[in-house]
């Protein structure tokens, strides 16, 4: 492929991302023809093209958001055709971490619509894809894996799962994980309580500090000035 056409394609795949975060915003009929234009796109782009597994990528994200706008078997539909787009992308790219964690996404998702059982093969797959990730990247999925084993009231793997996403820091605000439906069952728990108010604790000592440093550096700033004003 030549420098002019790949420079081509990667200014056809920004575009594509762009109008993807467009269609995202819209609703109706007009957000199901903007998908539609955008995956046209993408299938475009990955033929023949080093730029395919990016694209593939965001051809499965941009399904991904459209299947949360839709309900019952269309929605499921979508969902399926993002983890396709999701597996061709790590099959090219085995290390895309993003395509892992919403390859997750997408079988908790369709495990949510479908009210599956908590262990059933959907949020086994969802871990699996989470556990992929966390082996591209250490971490990067602790806190999906920490929601999945807190529905199953399994509360010693998800304190794990907890913690290594705190030590990985890749652990959410802690309102976000308040407000998670997906951690409603251990909220109650003393351990749950304890990792919180200790992550509340260090966030707030973290800020002061930070705040303290500033200050200082702002009064140094300010003597130099002083001194070099003398």
């Amino acid at each position: 492929m030549s420098i002019l056409n790949s420079l081509t394609k990667r200014s056809r795949l920004n575009s594509a991302i762009k109008q993807t975060k467009e269609a995202r915003k819209s609703e109706g009929n007009k957000a199901d023809y903007l998908f539609k234009k955008v995956y046209e796109d993408y299938a475009d782009i990955v033929q023949d093209d080093p730029l395919r597994a990016e694209a593939l990528y965001f051809w499965g994200h941009a399904l991904l958001h459209q299947a949360k706008t839709k309900i019952g078997e269309e929605a499921l539909n979508l969902y399926r055709d993002a983890i396709l787009k999701f597996a061709f992308c790590l099959t090219l790219e085995p290390n895309y971490l993003a395509a892992a964690i919403d390859g997750g996404v997408c079988y908790m998702d369709m495990a949510r619509l479908e009210s599956a059982a908590k262990n059933s093969e959907l949020y086994a797959k969802a871990q699996q894809e989470f556990e992929r990730a966390n082996s591209i990247q250490a971490g990067a999925a602790s806190y999906n894996l920490a929601c999945i084993h807190a529905l199953r009231g399994e509360n010693e793997d998800c304190l794990k799962a907890l913690e290594n996403a705190r030590d990985k820091g890749s652990l959410p605000d802690i309102q976000d994980i308040l407000n998670d439906p997906d951690m409603a069952g251990v909220q109650d728990q003393a351990w749950f309580i304890e990792l919180l108010e200790a992550q509340n604790k260090k966030q707030e000592e973290a800020a002061k500090a930070s705040k303290e440093d500033a200050a200082e550096t702002s009064s140094e700033a300010d003597q130099d000035q002083t001194e070099t004003d003398a």
